[in-house]
């Protein structure tokens, strides 16, 4: 039976990952792989906000970066507001698709996008 699947999304910079992500997304970081502690890179960190975890990773092998995320949100404008508060730049702003969901997009300093889905 499987439970859940956690996204791995690829950074060149971790630093600037754990920023971007613990930051404004408002993730915190529950863990970290470091092989050589001394070293910034390659770190593969464990993030979770809200109960949703998400795995960000500097190893290379570990995709690659211009990925895409989906979060499952119940409110995409209450997230809108809060990124828009924090200075995120916003890809999408919210809109209701023509398959029936509100979604907002944003990308990461990789490229990486994160897309918040709405049901409607």
């Amino acid at each position: 039976m499987i439970q859940s699947a956690i996204p791995v999304v690829h950074v060149s910079d971790a630093a600037r990952a754990e920023s971007f992500y613990c930051g404004p997304l408002g993730f915190e970081k529950r863990w970290e792989y470091r092989p050589q502690p001394e070293e910034a890179s390659p770190v593969y960190m464990g993030l979770q906000r809200d109960g949703v975890w998400l795995h960000v990773s500097s190893f290379s092998g570990d995709g690659v970066a211009g990925s895409a995320t989906v979060f499952e949100t119940p409110n995409v404008d209450g997230l809108f507001e809060a990124f828009r508060s924090a200075n995120v730049t916003i890809e999408l702003e919210p809109y209701d698709q023509s398959w029936g969901t509100r979604e907002m997009y944003v990308k990461d300093p990789d490229g990486n996008s994160l897309r918040f889905v709405q049901e409607k």
